[in-house]
């Protein structure tokens, strides 16, 4: 008898080849690179520094595409891009000490929106590891440590053998659900050596699924067969587990309204009868999802965008499917199901009996007419005029991607359809980087960045990079002089605002003086402008000089 322990792969004569006859000039670098082609990569992201340079030499003699940005932490963002648009693992290079922390907060916005970076990083030579002061350039008592914190695992690498299983294993972590960042640190001296080690043809980090309990899902069904006022909330985690199909059959069966977080855009189509859409900070909303007596929430923590501001406080009985299982009932009592979105909907709908309900479509009708009525009351036609041109603007298919920025925060409510921002952790100058991700992955569709002038000038050094590789990225800059929503909330809350005014460059002549085509807009022109650049090749920048407002918040009482 047969076990599946006891398979073993057999190498193909061309492997056994490559194994036994490697090319001359061999490191620890081309380790490396031959993992991760083995595993199925094909571009890389990164910056190079003077430890990592085993990585960057290796690159030369591999087929994987290289896309250097300018600085680490907008690689971060790029690969964080790919890796969402893909569902693929986006390697990511970095060197040593100071490069390697300015990813921080790429990081950080990685695992919070769970993409899968594989982040391989330079180390100082292996007899610096272990918090030895050898003074080596970049040295760190211990620079995993400032990683562990935000990647989902860490991986140190002390000789070449250990090269492939660390970053196989590494893979494999990043692809398991819940996606997210990962960390792997190899020394310079072990790049830098000669390879003895037989060339790496093939690698197995199959991720592995996250089954849902069949007696928790069996409950589940009963509980929303039997509800008087089921409603659903599907978060980022339906997006990310591709169940978006799934989710909307299910919806459908049990006649539930669906509102999707400002991560779960997409998740549920904008028009349906059944659709809530995405207005998760409108008390309105929150009075209705408040009311059902059963609450289905799918890849969702329920954390503080989510939640309006953790005001939201249900009334009946919560059921959540999440893969973080740190997430489960965190912020609320609910029976917890621990599994990946897809496969705990199709568990549902294999057993959820169909539960008719003729008056839900009108439910939802009556909240989204309350919604339209307090945003209308509050004279935002510029805001919502705006709004409109960029949606008319962009090709149905192309994808955008949204620094944190007032315009960026009406998309989250407001935006009909799936869209990439910042929201997971928050930090500025994600927008632009992000597309240039994106682009990298699709080079045949036009990409959008939309930023406001502050964080613009957190990735103005990439417009070097969008044109040395040509990416088909418009960027949208929102310039209204400063941080448009702090400004708000210090106006709002003292009364006057500090610190958030800005001297800023002239952006058409600094995008012309990288080669890059720019135009300056206005409202009235907006549309026409913007649908001009995203049809011509290569990146353009399109500056709107306007002052937008955000429209009233309901979660202040």
């Amino acid at each position: 008898m047969t076990h599946d322990h006891d398979l073993v792969l057999r190498p193909t004569e061309a492997q056994t080849e490559a194994a036994l006859n490697p090319p001359p000039g061999r490191t620890g670098g081309d380790l490396v690179v031959e993992t991760l082609a083995g595993l199925g990569a094909s571009t890389v992201f990164g910056l190079p520094g003077q430890h990592a340079l085993g990585l960057f030499d290796a690159l030369r003699r591999s087929d994987l595409r290289y896309v250097g940005l300018r600085v680490e932490n907008n690689a971060g963002f790029a690969a964080d891009a790919y890796g969402r648009v893909t569902g693929e693992v986006a390697p990511l290079f970095l060197s040593t000490g100071p490069g390697a922390l300015t990813s921080l907060s790429a990081l950080q916005e990685a695992a919070a929106a769970s993409a899968p970076v594989l982040t391989i990083v330079s180390q100082v030579p292996v007899a610096g590891l272990g918090g030895g002061r050898h003074g080596y350039l970049h040295e760190l008592r211990d620079q995993q440590a400032a990683f562990r914190d935000v990647v989902k695992s860490v991986h140190t690498v002390r000789t070449q053998s250990q090269i492939p299983s660390a970053i196989a294993a590494a893979w494999e972590s990043a692809l398991s659900a819940p996606h997210g960042p990962v960390y792997v640190e190899i020394p310079q001296d072990v790049l830098l050596a000669p390879a003895t080690l037989p060339q790496v043809t093939a690698v197995d980090a199959t991720p592995h699924e996250l089954v849902p309990r069949p007696e928790l899902t069996a409950v589940a069904a009963d509980l929303l067969a039997k509800a008087e006022r089921p409603v659903i909330i599907a978060g980022g985690g339906v997006v990310r587990a591709d169940a978006a199909g799934k989710l909307r059959a299910l919806a459908e069966r049990v006649n539930a309204p669906v509102v999707c977080t400002f991560g779960g855009k997409g998740a549920f189509p904008w028009e349906h009868p059944l659709s809530l859409q995405s207005w998760m900070e409108d008390r309105h909303v929150t009075d209705f999802l408040e009311d059902a007596d059963v609450l289905l929430v799918v890849g969702s923590g329920l954390g503080e965008l989510s939640s309006n501001y953790h005001t939201f406080a249900p009334r009946g009985r919560v059921i959540q499917i999440e893969a973080d299982a740190g997430k489960l009932e965190s912020n609320h009592p609910a029976l917890g199901i621990h599994a990946d979105a897809r496969l705990a909907v199709q568990a549902l709908l294999e057993t959820v009996a169909e539960r008719p309900d003729e008056k839900a479509p009108a439910r939802v009708a009556e909240v989204l007419n309350a919604v339209r009525e307090r945003i209308d009351s509050q004279e935002l036609t510029l805001e919502q005029d705006v709004l409109a041109s960029v949606r008319a603007a962009l090709p149905p298919k192309a994808p955008s991607f949204w620094d944190m920025t007032i315009l960026a925060y009406w998309a989250w409510s407001a935006w009909p359809g799936p869209l990439h921002s910042a929201q997971g952790a928050g930090g500025l100058g994600y927008g632009f980087p992000a597309a240039l991700g994106a682009a990298a992955a699709d080079p045949t569709t036009p990409v959008l960045a939309v930023s406001g002038d502050g964080g613009a000038l957190y990735s103005i050094a990439e417009l070097a990079t969008a044109k040395q590789e040509s990416l088909n990225v418009t960027w949208l800059i929102v310039d209204d002089g400063g941080y448009g929503i702090l400004r708000e909330y210090m106006n709002d809350t003292f009364g006057q605002a500090t610190a958030t005014e800005l001297t800023r460059p002239d952006y058409v002549a600094l995008a012309e003086s990288f080669g890059v085509p720019a135009v300056r807009t206005s409202p009235e022109k907006l549309r026409e402008d913007l649908a001009a650049a995203l049809a011509a090749p290569g990146p353009s920048v399109v500056v709107l000089p306007a002052l937008l407002k955000m429209f009233a918040p309901t979660h202040l009482g």
